[in-house]
């Protein structure tokens, strides 16, 4: 119990510091939940670093396939040396959450390792689903949820796809200096665009317009996805509210900026992001709609 405990203390401590402005939306959870939360993202957190930190793509992948191992050797009650894998057992068996999530993020993490265009949307859906999807299909065990029949899974990938896609148009430059391309091929052809004028200091009017449509898509996605706050349980609802509330504003102020991500990162000011999060708390008293044609996540007021 006491390794329990330690376990539980190290995963808030890595998401205190870590995940910054977002523990805010973990404070919004019970207490309970919000461990479980700080355990799921220490997990995302450790598997994203093996990914960047320095070194061979091949010694990145035998350190993931024994992270892989790691994880199984924990979800089976057999102990390791990272820290924070007792929590996260705990929080797998408590909240039922299917091991294959997991497994997912880190075949996800695993595409970084040897980036390669992608040809189609359907094939940057696949890596949204790995890197973004499962982790909010994750959430909505530790939040609690009605599935009603598949759809609030449904709901919570096409949010996930909706976050990534804000987090690839922001770092679209960074990324592009890195050798990643995250934008599909068929709309780069489609623009006439050249991957290098991605990694250019300003953007072009053609740079823009492909982002602005992949805007647009983004934007078509957290309309999708709007019906899912009413499927979470009251107590889990802000902290759904205060991360996409966050990721849209990013992405309004993306727009604000004429897409122009390539002369400077666009991020939030902290105060803004609390702004959004403590509004988010009203999501408790949600009236949940007769139906799904009523106003939704995407048409709730936004703070900031």
């Amino acid at each position: 119990m006491n390794d329990l405990r330690a376990s539980h203390a190290f995963c808030e401590r890595l998401s205190i510091v870590e995940a910054r402005n977002f523990y805010y939306s973990f404070r919004l959870l019970p207490a309970d939940r919000r461990r479980a939360m700080c355990a799921l993202y220490a997990f995302l957190r450790k598997t994203d670093d093996i990914a960047d930190e320095p070194g061979p793509a091949g010694l990145k992948s035998i350190e993931l396939d024994r992270w892989r191992r790691s994880l199984d050797d924990a979800l089976s009650g057999r102990p390791d040396d990272w820290p924070g894998l007792p929590a996260l057992a705990e929080t797998v068996e408590r909240y039922q959450i299917p091991a294959h999530y997991l497994h997912a993020v880190i075949d996800g993490v695993e595409m970084d390792l040897k980036p390669r265009p992608f040809a189609s949307f359907d094939d940057l859906s696949l890596y949204c689903y790995r890197v973004a999807s499962v982790v909010g299909l994750s959430c909505l065990h530790i939040w609690g949820y009605q599935s009603d029949g598949g759809k609030a899974e449904a709901l919570a990938e096409a949010c996930g796809v909706a976050l990534q896609l804000t987090n690839i148009i922001r770092d679209v430059r960074e990324d592009a200096l890195g050798g990643r391309v995250y934008l599909p091929q068929e709309d780069l052809e489609r623009f006439g665009i050249d991957p290098a004028e991605l990694a250019a200091p300003r953007p072009t009017g053609r740079v823009r317009a492909l982002l602005e449509f992949q805007g647009a898509r983004a934007y078509d996605y957290y309309r999708k996805a709007g019906p899912l706050v009413y499927r979470v349980e009251p107590a889990g609802r802000p902290a759904l509210l205060a991360i996409v509330g966050v990721y849209r504003a990013l992405l309004d102020e993306i727009v604000r900026r004429d897409y122009d991500v390539l002369t400077a990162r666009v991020s939030l000011p902290g105060w803004r992001k609390l702004l959004i999060t403590l509004g988010a708390l009203g999501g408790r008293f949600l009236r949940v709609p007769e139906s799904d044609h009523e106003p939704v996540l995407a048409e709730v007021p936004r703070c900031g």
